[in-house]
Parts: structure tokens; sequence; C-alpha cells
């Protein structure tokens, strides 16, 4: 298995808070603000981003730890910039640092740390049981 990427690659998402990402939506919380559970989905979706061209058709990344210090509300409209940057490697293990940015400002609304690990794709499935 290859070493997938190295410290200091990253990369960067926007997205535009709507009304299926509020916690009212989702379901957690009662007002139409960026909803946590969403704001993560995001940040996982930047460090897959991150490892995007860095690994073999055969792999992928599964997502083992998350911290995530959500510490600013965002209303419906507005544009937040998701960036993760991977800083620590070891062998299949990475750790991304995740920031979420509110503009026009960059307002820092979140950040924290994602935990993924490279697996084969076939092995990994094969050994989930079956209902």
């Amino acid at each position: 298995m290859q070493t997938p990427t190295t410290t200091g690659d990253s990369a960067t998402l926007e997205f535009t808070v709507t009304d299926d990402d509020t916690a009212l939506a989702l379901g957690s919380g009662s007002l139409e603000v960026l909803a946590t559970p969403r704001l993560l989905a995001w940040c996982e979706a930047a460090t897959c981003a991150a490892l995007e061209g860095a690994l073999a058709d055969e792999q992928t990344s599964v997502g083992t730890r998350v911290q995530l210090e959500h510490v600013g509300a965002s209303t419906v409209g507005a544009a937040v910039r998701v960036t993760a940057t991977v800083v620590y490697v070891d062998g299949r293990l990475l750790r991304f640092e995740v920031v979420a940015e509110q503009a026009p400002d960059d307002k820092v609304v979140a950040h924290g740390e994602v935990t993924r690990v490279v697996v084969d794709r076939d092995r990994f499935l094969a050994r989930l049981p079956r209902p």
C-alpha cells in the first residue's frame, strides 16, 4: 500500500448554507442556523478532497475520529469555506486539521481535527457483517 499523501497537503471546499443545512431541518436543534452535523459532513468532505488523486484505485479512506468545535453560528445564505490540511501521517493513518470560515470576513466558525485511515475497499467491505 502506498503512502497516500504528505504533511501540508490540503483542500478547500466552499458551501452556501441552505434551509436543508439547518439545525431545525436536521433535528439537531430548533434554530435556522448551520447544523453541527452538516458542518461535520463538510469537514469530512474536505478531508476526502485533500486525498483526491493520492490513493490507488483499490483504496479509500474511512473516518475514525473527529474533534470539532463549532464556535460560531452561520445563517441561511452564508458562504462557508472549509479547509482540511494533513498535519500527521503514520502509514495508513492520517490526521487533518479542519477550519471552517465564513465569508466575507473569514470569521472562524469551527475548527478541529479529523482522523482517517486508508483501507483496501474490497477487504474492508468483506469484513462487514451482512444482515
